[in-house]
């Protein structure tokens, strides 16, 4: 069959526009960069992996060379809303690095601050304007420390003010507790009202919970003394001062806590009782249990995140590897299980997961961290039910002894709104 010259180019036309299509839809779309904050081992300077998340498939690969974190024993890693910044807590070399994020998912290092302590985790406020760090400073009482960093383009200020952690407020049978930060965690809006302008702590003592000592009938018991969520208000200034009523109990050992986009929740998970605890927040800052609290987890939760729409909380089970998955009542805060298509309400994970998020740009999907499986795990959220599926090729492996990770959106990929 002969075809005339005009059918010979619409031919050829068709067969490029088709190849182009199949092209197109072949083609990697990046999303998100995920950042995870590695070990290496003892002594061992730290290292920070740059991953890029498929828009399709939620797979992770390898987005840019991993640059030093600027000391040892990186623990908690926290981002700018603009995602221009990247923050990393050293526990190794008591330090705070910052990092400048290229719109290609490159880190640079810019400048570091020296702890007062061990630092154990750190949060950055809406407005970009301060950095919260909690340390540590040996054992006995008053050595837990909230220090806020003003922020200036990114740059870390000198220390604007700090609070101790202690318990005078609660009586004397709780003051001489060795109190270990665990986690922080800044309201959503931080501009100034009294009812957002929070930050809450999570702590233990460490003379009650303590599983290295012998005989452990007598060092983990259910009579060990509380845990304990702090809260502060934010002064114009920067200045922080306790709010009514604070501390509260948290179990025995809170390790994780977040709070929801609309400065209503708290959600605490407890390491040492295997609980999901949840607070509401009240007009003078105060928190109150949620009712019919706490709710169970697998074992030994130990990182918690709530996705951008504030319907679902995802909590990082370290013992059991599994991701447990809850819808929120909105207008209770109470979280239910979410049962996954094999009739769990826990979702498998590598060896060891530390720490819990769900990608910026579109809420799709839900990755943990993975201490000794030195991976890290992915999932597909179904945005109406809350579960999870596996993601394709996952797990994904990373350098050795991986203890958070942290995401950004990609590009002109807006982040997900807030339409709880």
């Amino acid at each position: 069959m002969k075809f005339s010259k005009p059918s010979q180019l619409f031919l050829v036309s068709a067969i490029g526009l088709l190849a182009a299509t199949l092209l197109t839809a072949c083609q990697i779309v990046t999303i998100d960069y995920v950042f995870v904050a590695a070990s290496g081992g003892s002594g061992s300077t730290g290292q920070i992996e740059t991953y890029a998340v498929d828009s399709e498939s939620g797979a992770l690969r390898i987005a840019a060379p991993s640059v030093s974190s600027g000391g040892s024993g990186p623990v908690a890693l926290a981002v700018t809303s603009d995602y221009q910044n990247l923050y990393v807590a050293n526990q190794g070399t008591g330090s705070v690095v910052h990092f400048a994020i290229a719109g290609n998912g490159v880190l640079t290092q810019k400048d570091t601050v020296t702890t007062g302590g061990t630092p154990a985790s750190l949060a950055v406020n809406a407005a970009n304007t301060y950095l919260y760090v909690i340390t540590s400073s040996g054992s006995g009482a008053n050595t837990a420390v909230l220090t806020a960093y003003p922020l200036a383009s990114g740059v870390i200020g000198a220390e604007a003010a700090t609070q101790t952690l202690n318990l005078d407020s609660v009586g004397s049978s709780f003051a001489s507790d060795t109190i270990i930060p665990t986690a922080v965690s800044v309201l959503n809006d931080n501009t100034g009202n009294a009812v957002t302008n929070n930050v809450y702590v999570t702590a233990y003592d460490q003379s009650a919970y303590n599983p290295g000592c012998t005989p452990v009938a007598t060092c983990i018991t259910s009579t060990a003394n509380p845990g304990w969520v702090f809260g502060f208000t934010v002064g114009s200034d920067g200045t922080l001062t306790a709010a009514p009523g604070s501390p509260w109990k948290a179990g025995v050992k809170p390790t994780a806590i977040a709070s929801d986009p609309t400065n209503r929740f708290v959600y605490v998970t407890d390491f040492a009782s295997n609980q999901l605890i949840g607070y509401a927040i009240q007009g003078s800052s105060a928190l109150n249990f949620l009712l019919n609290g706490p709710f169970p987890t697998a074992s030994e939760p130990d990182g918690i995140v709530i996705d951008p729409r504030g319907t679902f909380i995802y909590v990082a089970n370290a013992l059991s590897n599994s991701v447990s998955a809850y819808v929120i009542t909105l207008s209770t805060g109470t979280p239910t299980a979410a049962i996954n298509v094999t009739g769990s309400a826990v979702n498998s994970t590598d060896t060891d997961p530390v720490a819990v998020i769900v990608d910026p740009a579109l809420g799709r999907f839900v990755y943990t961290v993975n201490k000794l499986g030195n991976s890290v795990s992915g999932f597909r959220l179904d945005p109406t039910a809350g579960t999870l599926t596996p993601n394709q090729a996952t797990p994904y492996p990373t350098d050795s002894q991986p203890t958070a990770l942290i995401a950004v959106p990609h590009g002109n990929h807006a982040t997900e709104s807030v339409a709880p």
